[in-house]
This record gives C-alpha cells, structure tokens and sequence, in this order.
C-alpha cells in the first residue's frame, strides 16, 4: 500500500493496517518480539548452541564478540552464519558491543570487578552506543534476537550488563539459554 493509498485511511484503520504489516514484515507481534535471548557457547558443541537457538525460536542472533575467530570448531563467523542460516536464523556481528582487549585479559583471570568497570568505559564510545541503539532496535522489531558470546555463564560475561542495558530501555524480557555441554 503506497503512501497515498495510507493516507486515505482513517487513524483507527491505518493502526490496524500497521499492526497487519508488522506482523507480515516480521512474522511476530510486538509482544513476543520484546523478547532478548543470551547464549554462551563456552564447552558447548555447535549443534547444541543450534538446536537450543531453534527451540527457542530465535530469529536473529547478534554476535557480540570483539574477536570473531575461534579455536572452537563451527563457532568462527562465517561457519556460524552459515550454520544459523541453514536452520532459518539470521546472523549480525556487532563488534562495537565486544569487550575491549584489556576487559578480556580481566574476564580469563576472573577479575570480573576490572571487566565491569573497563566495560561500561567502553560503553560510552559512540561505536557502541550505535550499536547499543541498534539491537535495542532489533529486539523492539526483527522478532525473537538472541545475543553470543564465548562465556557460558552469563553472569560472568559482558552480555549481562548488554540485556540489562536493553530491559532498562525497552522493557524488555531477558532469558538467558543454556545449551547441552559436551
């Protein structure tokens, strides 16, 4: 429908017209689309970080690692996008929203205090406050959005100050998956 053809409608139709298309562009309503979903592949096999984003009915999955290689077998970007798109899930690396090195160097030594202050530093670079605005966007409207990174426990990993971050500003509902380790 064209823009003439919209403004033909009343407020009340063209509402329900909108609500239509949302559902049809997104294939979901606004309410499950509020949604955000973490995972950690960390002693996880591919197909098990697969099959949990597949039963929760993941849509889209953005990669929030700074460093996109990996000495996991099928978690590197290119084997992962490949992988999600043969089960119907989108791919997005959000490098912007990554630890910065010194944060990783703080996360392996358990130093989660220094990570958490070197994070929220990071979080104020205008790289990841964009990015920041454009998940919280893509959780509000692409459906179902699950955001990865190596550490399985989330609450040991930056993921869990990026969902915050989200629920504080949209709302929205955070679950946090736990795949079958090996």
């Amino acid at each position: 429908m064209g823009a003439r053809q919209t403004a033909a409608l009343s407020r009340r139709d063209y509402a329900v017209y909108r609500d239509v298309r949302q559902r049809i562009v997104f294939g979901t309503d606004m309410a499950r689309a509020k949604k955000l979903f973490t995972i950690g592949y960390e002693q996880t096999p591919p197909s098990a970080v697969l099959d949990e984003l597949e039963s929760a009915g993941v849509k889209l999955l953005v990669d929030v690692r700074a460093v996109v290689s990996s000495r996991r077998p099928g978690f590197s970007k290119n084997q992962l996008a490949a992988s999600l798109e043969e089960r119907g899930i989108g791919y997005i690396h959000m490098k912007g929203l990554g630890t910065p090195k010194e944060g990783r160097l703080a996360a392996r030594s358990g130093d989660t205090k220094s990570l958490e202050r070197i994070y929220a530093k990071h979080l104020k670079t205008p790289q990841a406050r964009e990015e920041l605005d454009e998940l919280s966007a893509l959780v509000m409207k692409a459906g179902p959005v699950c955001i990865l990174c190596y550490e399985r426990d989330h609450q040991h990993c930056h993921r869990k100050w990026i969902a915050e971050i989200i629920h504080d500003r949209d709302g929205a509902t955070i679950d946090n998956l736990l795949p079958s380790q090996l």
